[in-house]
């Protein structure tokens, strides 16, 4: 049985991606002990099968958001797990040609095939979560990367296809990030930054690097998240005006999630001028169609929220919701994971309790790493309102959470 658990805490400890250590102190922060008791040593004990956690199991449990019986019942057979990236890519140089151009030659009706390809993967990411959507799409990547390498074109056929190569891997590392996958993510959107230079597209140059600075906001790289959202900024150039409002967006969060509110609120008003400068007849990229008003608003009551201003973040969160696309449902989840947070802010613990509800309700049959991740913040941050009726019925309903 120690055996069982050990191997259930290490598997499950590593698709958080924690370490050891982090899980001691996530377990000590569960059982509201102070101080650190239990160590890297323990965890590693724990997991080695040398020692049972005995009292310390349900905390465990808590701190990896799963039932007690999770730990202790052997694991089911695992489906076939996602290919992962070295699954599709080339060794060495991922873009290099292979020598003479193998293969047949194309011409520019292949590039508009892979970009109506693409454009689908992007709309299908608008509905479907990353679980549902990331076979498939490192599958596409892998597809062009290959039509790139092993086919004769010309000179402009090429630099469009590396093109679409780019915009691919912004979309399938978006994906990856989405499904838990970041370090998928980080080498895919690696990939795609390398192809859009070679293609000299800075516009999507800088939204690949932009992609990959807001995975470093989320995911415990704060420092690395505003040198990257600021260098994408720079390398995008005279960018259209709605990419200019989606990358300042960027940078607005990554300062954000290092407290840094001035220079966030520095950066959301200028996203706000940029997108104003976005008339009628200004083109811009085919991808960046999801960006307008309200999208920099949802980014506004996040930051807002973050920086735990919820009389700001509150009704900005209230007015964007009221009319969201009910179809995305990812989305409309975690923007109302902040609107509980900073309704919990707020003091109002009913309302944070109602929205609650409806944000594990959406989230359960979503195959997103990131609503999961939300629902586990949201039900920690009710934990200090468990005297209420709604909020103590709300956590009893979700104990291992």
């Amino acid at each position: 049985m120690s055996a069982t658990i050990g191997e259930n805490i290490r598997r499950l400890r590593e698709l958080r991606g924690w370490s050891q250590a982090r899980l001691a102190r996530e377990m000590c922060r569960a059982a509201g002990v102070i101080g650190d008791p239990v160590t890297r040593q323990e965890i590693s004990r724990y997991e080695l099968g040398k020692r049972k956690p005995r009292e310390w199991l349900p905390f465990i449990a808590a701190a990896l958001g799963v039932a007690v019986e999770a730990l202790t019942v052997p694991p089911a057979p695992d489906e076939p797990p996602p290919p992962t990236l070295a699954d599709y890519l080339p060794d060495n140089d991922p873009l290099a040609p292979l020598d003479g151009h193998l293969g047949r030659r194309l011409g520019m009706g292949a590039v508009v095939d892979l970009q109506q390809r693409v454009h689908g993967l992007r709309l299908a990411d608008d509905v479907l979560a990353g679980g549902d959507l990331i076979r498939p799409a490192l599958r596409e990547l892998r597809r062009a990367v290959r039509l790139y390498r092993e086919t004769s074109h010309t000179e402009e056929v090429g630099r469009r296809l590396l093109v679409q190569v780019g915009e691919l891997a912004q979309i399938a590392g978006w994906i990856a990030s989405d499904a838990g996958r970041h370090t998928d993510a980080e080498h895919v959107y690696r990939l795609g930054l390398d192809a859009a230079r070679q293609a000299g597209d800075r516009t999507l140059a800088g939204n690949i690097a932009g992609s990959l600075a807001y995975q470093f906001s989320n995911t415990g790289r704060a420092a690395e998240g505003v040198d990257l959202a600021r260098a994408a900024l720079t390398e995008a150039g005279a960018a259209p005006p709605k990419a200019r409002a989606l990358y300042l967006d960027r940078v607005a969060w990554a300062h954000t999630m290092t407290g840094g509110a001035q220079p966030a609120m520095r950066a959301l008003g200028e996203a706000g001028e940029a997108l104003a400068e976005d008339t009628e007849g200004t083109e811009s990229p085919a991808y960046l169609y999801w960006v307008d008003a309200g999208e920099l608003r949802i980014m506004e009551s996040r930051c807002y929220t973050e920086l735990r201003r919820p009389l700001r973040a509150v009704p900005l969160l209230r007015d964007v919701l009221a009319g969201y696309d009910q179809t995305h449902t990812r989305e409309l989840a975690l923007y109302l994971s902040w609107l509980v947070v900073a309704l919990a802010d707020a003091n109002e613990p009913e309302e944070a309790a109602t929205a609650a509800e409806r944000v594990l309700a959406l989230s359960a049959d979503v195959t997103s790493e990131r609503t999961a991740e939300r629902g586990r913040v949201i039900l920690r941050r009710l934990r200090e309102f468990a005297d209420v009726p709604d909020i103590a019925e709300l956590l009893a309903a979700h104990p291992a959470a």
